[in-house]
C-alpha cells in the first residue's frame, strides 16, 4: 500500500528540512577549530593557546614554511578559518612617504593624499602560500588622512566560518563568502580623527550580529550589524572622543555584554545596546582590546603621555558606575587594580596565573591574575625597542615582537628569564600582531606574510 503525501506537506516538509540546514550551518559557523583564529588575538581574543608543536626559534631563514608577498601598506592581523588565511591591505598610486619605527611624534600627515587607492581583501592557502582570490573593495582617493605609522587597512578582519567581514575605518564595513564573492556592504559614514591619525579599531561578532566600534571627534558611536545583510540592528551614540581599541564580547555564565574602552571610560553594553555599567578613570587613549581570563574580565588603557595609566580586572555581573573610591583600589565589582602599570599600544597577555604586559619602549612586567599583585616588576627586554604588536604566548614561553621584526622569547611564570631571541630579515617592520594557526605561526611584516612552522 502507498501514501500519496499531499503536495503542501511535502513544501512544508522540505521548508522544515531546508531550515535545520540553515540553522546547523550556523551553529558549526559559530565553533571554530582549535587550529582556526577567526579575529584579532584569536578565538577568545587573549592571543593565547595551549599547543604543543608551535615553534620556540625562528629566524629569516630557520624554521620558515613558507612566506608571500604583501604588496600595498596594512597593518591588519591576518586571521585564519580552516585552510585559508585571510588580510587586507591597501595599494596606492603615488609612492607615499616611507613609515619609520619607533615613531609617534611628528607623525600627523594632515595633508590627503589626492593619488588612488585600492583597498584590497586577499585570501591564501594556509598549507604554502599561494594566492586563492584577491578583490578589491574600494578604489578612489581617501577620504581622510592617517598618522604616518597608520595605514588604511589597519582593521583586523573578523570571520564566523561562513562569511568574512572588513571593516576598511571611513570606506566601509565588506562581507565576502570563502571565494571572494560579495555577499554585502555597508558604508558607516567618514569622521575626522584626532590629529588626523586614522582609524584602528576591529570588528568584532556576536551570535547574530557584527560589532563596530568607531570613537572619533565628530560623532562616536557603536553598531550592530546584521550578519546576513548587513542591515543596521541598532546603532548607540557614545560621548567619547577619538579611541583605537577593538570591543570585546564578554560571554558570561550571567550573560553577554560587549565592553567597548574609551575616552576616559570603560562602558559594557548588552546586546541590544542598553549600558549595563560604566569604569572611569582610564587613560584618555584607548587602544588595547580587553579580554577574559580566570572568571575576570581585564580592561587596560594608558596614553605614554597621560599620568593614568590603569590596569583594572572586573568580576562579572557588575552594574552602575563601579568606579572605585579615592584611595581605593578594589570595589563592588572591581577585583583589582594596577594604577600605573598600563601599555599604549600592546594589549596585554594572559596566560595560566598571570597578566603579562609589554611596553612600547620595550619593558615587560608580570602580574598575578587573580590579585594584581606583582610577580615581577618592569623589567627591560635586552635590546628591546619600539612595541606595537600585543604579545602571544604558547609552550610556557612569552612571545614579544617589537617593530624590527626581532621576537624576544620570555618564560612564562612569576620569574623574568629570556629564552630566545628570534629575528627575522632585518629591513622587516613589524606592527601587526601575529596569528596562529594549529602549529602554524604567521607574522606580517611592512612586506611579506611569513608562516613559521617548527
Amino acid at each position: 500500500m502507498t501514501f500519496a503525501m499531499p503536495r503542501a506537506i511535502r513544501v512544508a516538509l522540505l521548508l522544515s528540512i531546508l531550515a535545520v540546514g540553515v540553522s546547523a550551518r550556523a551553529v558549526l559557523a559559530a565553533a571554530p577549530s582549535s587550529s582556526d583564529w577567526p579575529q584579532f588575538r584569536g578565538p577568545h581574543a587573549t592571543g593565547a593557546v595551549e599547543a604543543g608543536t608551535l615553534p620556540l626559534k625562528w629566524s629569516a631563514t630557520e624554521n620558515v614554511r613558507w612566506k608571500q608577498a604583501i604588496p600595498g601598506r596594512g597593518w591588519a592581523s591576518p586571521i585564519v578559518w580552516g585552510d585559508r588565511v585571510f588580510l587586507t591591505t591597501v595599494e596606492s598610486d603615488g609612492d607615499g612617504e616611507k613609515q619609520r619605527r619607533g615613531l609617534y611624534l611628528g607623525g600627523e600627515r594632515p595633508e590627503i593624499s589626492p593619488a588612488v587607492h585600492r583597498w584590497k581583501v586577499m585570501c591564501l592557502d594556509l598549507a604554502d602560500g599561494t594566492l586563492l582570490w584577491e578583490k578589491t573593495a574600494h578604489e578612489g582617493p581617501p577620504p581622510s588622512s592617517i598618522h604616518l605609522k597608520n595605514t588604511y587597512a589597519s582593521e583586523t578582519p573578523v570571520t564566523d566560518g561562513e562569511l568574512l567581514y572588513v571593516y576598511f575605518g571611513n570606506v566601509g564595513v565588506f562581507a565576502y563568502d570563502f571565494e571572494g564573492n560579495r555577499v554585502w556592504s555597508k558604508n558607516l559614514g567618514n569622521y575626522p580623527s584626532a590629529n588626523g591619525w586614522g582609524t584602528g579599531a576591529s570588528p568584532t561578532l556576536t551570535d547574530d550580529a557584527l560589532i563596530v566600534l568607531n570613537d572619533n571627534e565628530e560623532s562616536s558611536f557603536i553598531t550592530a550589524l546584521d550578519k546576513q545583510t548587513g542591515a543596521e540592528k541598532w546603532r548607540v551614540a557614545r560621548d567619547r572622543g577619538s579611541n583605537w581599541a577593538t570591543p570585546f564580547v564578554w560571554r558570561t555564565p550571567e550573560r553577554t555584554e560587549l565592553i567597548a574602552s574609551g575616552a576616559g571610560q570603560v562602558l559594557s553594553y548588552d546586546l541590544d545596546g542598553n549600558v549595563l555599567w560604566q569604569l572611569n578613570e582610564m587613560s584618555r587613549n584607548a587602544i588595547p582590546t580587553p579580554f577574559a581570563h580566570h572568571g575576570l574580565l581585564y580592561v587596560t588603557s594608558g596614553h605614554v603621555m597621560g599620568n593614568k595609566k590603569p590596569l583594572v580586572a572586573v568580576k562579572p555581573g557588575a552594574k552602575g558606575d563601579i568606579t572605585p573610591v579615592a584611595g581605593a583600589d578594589t570595589s563592588e565589582f572591581v577585583a583589582w587594580r594596577q594604577k600605573a602599570a598600563a601599555p599604549y599600544n600592546p594589549s596585554p597577555l594572559a596566560y595560566g596565573d598571570y597578566i603579562y604586559v609589554v611596553l612600547d619602549a620595550g619593558i615587560i612586567a608580570c602580574y598575578d591574575a587573580n590579585t594584581g599583585e606583582i610577580a615581577y616588576g618592569k623589567r627591560r627586554i635586552p635590546d628591546g625597542k619600539a612595541y606595537t604588536a600585543s604579545p602571544w604566548a604558547y609552550r610556557d614561553a612569552i612571545f614579544c615582537l617589537n617593530e624590527f621584526g626581532v621576537t624576544t622569547v620570555v618564560k612564562a611564570g612569576p620569574e623574568f628569564e629570556v629564552l630566545h631571541t628570534n629575528p627575522l630579515d632585518e629591513e622587516a617592520m613589524c606592527l601587526a600582531t601575529p596569528a596562529i594557526a594549529g602549529n602554524k605561526l604567521l607574522i606580517r611584516t611592512d612586506s611579506q606574510l611569513y608562516c613559521i612552522e617548527e
